[in-house]
């Protein structure tokens, strides 16, 4: 929400079939709200039947637990994220950061910066583990060392993927893969004998709508 010109205007505007994941992030996770009124546009857009998750940051969760349980009240899902955007923290400490977020919420989502492959590992091994001890989590590892963790994610338990339409020249995290392409390379990736229902797109992404970012 931070990046589109009025969120609000829009999502009352929104009459397509895709639930939506609203965030508003400010400076400090990566966004460009400003911390007076963030929160109160978040909840204002998790009253819409449209969104049926807000992704909110594990320290703004940490300092306002109470505003958590507002949320819950308008039946929308939680994600709780944390970013590092500068390093990847040891597995231990990125399993407990995992941990945090499951506790507070319904999907726990880390992004992380490595510096090299062994970083992804890391990422991967801590989403496995998280997976198989019965949470619901989410990872990504940024830049382009990391941009294969967006594909195979989904094989350790990844329960989330990010991408931008093809035409968008906006402004996207290091990294992201355009929709069309990322669908692909997920489903050639599957193993569990499952496929993505087909989407007929035109050419150039244009008609394949993205299931995780707000229309701008």
């Amino acid at each position: 929400m931070d990046k589109a010109e009025d969120p609000i205007g829009q999502l009352e505007a929104y009459d397509g079939e895709l639930p939506i994941v609203a965030t508003n992030r400010n400076q400090w996770f990566g966004g460009k709200a400003r911390d007076t009124g963030r929160l109160d546009t978040l909840f204002a857009a998790s009253r819409f039947d449209s969104v049926a998750y807000v992704d909110i940051e594990l320290e703004t969760a940490r300092a306002k637990e109470w505003i958590l349980e507002e949320f819950r009240d308008n039946d929308v899902g939680l994600i709780i994220s944390h970013h590092d955007f500068d390093t990847t923290p040891e597995k231990e400490v990125l399993t407990a950061i995992i941990d945090q977020c499951a506790g507070y919420g319904d999907v726990a989502k880390v992004a992380v910066y490595p510096e090299d492959l062994s970083d992804t590992l890391t990422l991967l091994t801590a989403l496995h583990e998280a997976t198989q001890a019965g949470i619901d989590a989410a990872g990504i590892a940024m830049g382009e060392t990391g941009s294969h963790t967006r594909v195979v994610g989904h094989i350790y338990g990844s329960k989330l993927g990010y991408a931008p339409l093809l035409d968008d020249d906006s402004e996207y995290a290091p990294g992201q893969i355009p929709l069309g392409k990322l669908r692909a390379l997920v489903e050639a990736t599957r193993i569990d004998g499952t496929q993505l229902e087909r989407i007929e797109a035109i050419e150039g992404d244009v008609a394949v709508p993205s299931e995780l970012t707000l229309p701008n």
